[in-house]
Parts: C-alpha cells; structure tokens; sequence
C-alpha cells in the first residue's frame, strides 16, 4: 500500500515523532496507518514523545575546541542526577563533535545531522527511553579560527571565546594558558558585552535614565545643576562600562590589570598582535522554568 507526505505529517502529528521515523514506520507496515503506529510503539519511539512534555532544566552545558573549530551546547534534562551519568555526558560531546564536524545551521538542522549509523534526533530519543528522562538540546554555538574554551563544575557553566591572532601565537602554550584565563574571566565575571562600542545605544539611554532618577531621588544631589548631574551621570556610565563589558573589566587574577592590558601585555609577551573578536558564556538552565518539589509543602497542604 503506497502513501504520502500528507500520511507522513498526519502520523507525525499523532504520535509526536520525528518525520523520518514516521516515513520509516509507514514503509514498514506497507502504508497501513494504524499499523505504522503500533509499530512506532514498538519501537519505543512513541514512548520517548510522552517524556517530551515533561521539564527539562538540568542537564549540562560544554565547550571544546576541536583544531580550527570551538563549539559550546547545552543539553537538558530533568534531574541533575542525569547530568553525572556517563553515557548522557558522553553524549553531550558527541553533540558538540557533530557541530563542529558538520556545522548545522540551528538545532532543528543538528537533529537531521548524521551521528554513527542514524540521526542525532535518533540518537537523542535512544537517551530518553534508555535513561528515562525529558532530554533536549537546546542550543549551540559554533566558532571558527582561534578559540579557546572552558568548563565550569562538570558543566554548570561553559565559555567559548574567538580570537584574531596569528597560528604561530596561537600554538604557543602561553597563549593556551592566556586562553583559559579569558575564559575563566567570562566565567566569572559574566560580562554582558566586549567592548563598549557593543552596548546597544538604547541600553545606555536606558541606563542614563535610571542614573537620574537615582540622582533626582537622593537629597545630597537632586539640587545640583544640570551640568553637574550629567557629570555624574557620565561617571556612572564608565562604572557601567567596566562592570559590562568584557575589555573594561578588572582582571580576576590581577586587579592592577583591566582584561584589555593584559591581552595587550601577552601580546608583547609573544611578540605579535592578539584580539578578542567574540565570545559565548552558557550557564545550564539559565531562563527555563525549574520544578520545584517540596515534599513537605505537598503534603501540609493535604492536611489543609
């Protein structure tokens, strides 16, 4: 029995599961719908699409650089037991390897990308119905040229930074160290921006605004001049600056530095010209909803 991309979408729609397993159920069962979704079930597949619905907040974030490549992906899950499995963080990097390797547009186009004998998306319903847990990935972000990265606690946190720099600086293993460093800054300090020329005008519009009503608010300063409040404005601006952005900042490991010194004294150190172009900090879960469980809560609420 023949079928179509319509019958494809339709079973598609039913259970939920990829396009792909949908067209490899139906040619299976030789057309037959009902058929085409036991098989589905069989299979597990249809299974792992009633976990879809559930949170998935925990997970791990991870960063690499393979060569001339550096990725850096979340995946969620549930629970953060999870993130400690080993074969949830294996899969992770084979995530990542996949990214650099194939360089898919977004993660629509990562879930079609071949990984071993299928498909991500293949692989990633195999983890739900093996460790039993809502898992996605969520995102990624992928860099070319030279780049450096880091990992905060196991995957709590994770940075990736580009850089412009020559091949002959960048094999040096001062630079590897001057890398980490930067990324380890991002890490830490979690800058919004890299330098001030990328503060959006609006923001710091924004900001001027609140710094006057802070002004207008405080009774030491609501009757200075004009000319006095746009000074200080000015001055809290630059605070912004250095507490915002990347360059502007303090060094963490030398406060006598801003991190643009000291890129600029490894570069001397190295005898050439180094440029931070770029860079991406993940925190896990950052901006998704969490559950929250209070056994104790539930059942004094019972009690009510």
């Amino acid at each position: 029995m023949a079928f179509t991309a319509q019958d494809v979408k339709n079973l598609r729609e039913q259970t939920g599961c990829g396009m792909m397993d949908c067209k490899k159920a139906l040619t299976e069962s030789g057309g037959d719908f009902d058929k085409a979704v036991e098989y589905l079930r069989e299979k597990g597949l249809a299974a792992a699409q009633k976990k879809a619905g559930r949170i998935a907040a925990e997970g791990m974030v991870y960063a690499t650089v393979c060569g001339k490549v550096g990725v850096v992906v979340e995946v969620n899950a549930e629970t953060d037991f999870v993130a400690k499995n080993d074969m949830f963080q294996t899969f992770v990097k084979d995530v990542a390897n996949v990214v650099a390797e194939q360089n898919p547009a977004d993660v629509e186009a990562l879930l079609a990308c071949k990984m071993g004998e299928d498909t991500v998306e293949a692989a990633l319903k195999e983890k739900i119905l093996v460790i039993g847990e809502n898992i996605k990935i969520r995102r990624f972000e992928r860099y070319e040229g030279v780049c450096a990265a880091y990992i905060h606690a196991g995957g709590t946190h994770a940075v990736l930074v580009g850089f412009d720099t020559s091949d002959e600086i960048a094999a040096k293993p001062e630079f590897e160290t001057y890398g980490k460093d930067i990324a380890m800054q991002i890490a830490a300090a979690n800058p919004g921006y890299l330098c001030e020329a990328d503060v959006p005008a609006e923001v710091i519009e924004k900001e001027k605004e609140i710094l006057l009503a802070q002004i207008a608010n405080d009774p030491k300063n609501a009757n200075k001049p004009d000319a006095i409040k746009e000074k200080m404005v000015l001055g809290r601006i630059g605070k912004f600056y250095k507490e915002n952005c990347l360059v502007d900042q303090e060094f963490v490991k030398d406060n006598d530095l801003t991190v643009a010194k000291y890129t600029d004294k490894v570069a001397k150190e190295l005898g050439g010209e180094i440029k931070i172009t770029k860079f991406a900090r993940y925190e896990k879960g950052e901006g998704l909803e969490k559950k929250s469980d209070d056994f104790a809560a539930e059942v004094a609420s019972m009690m009510k």
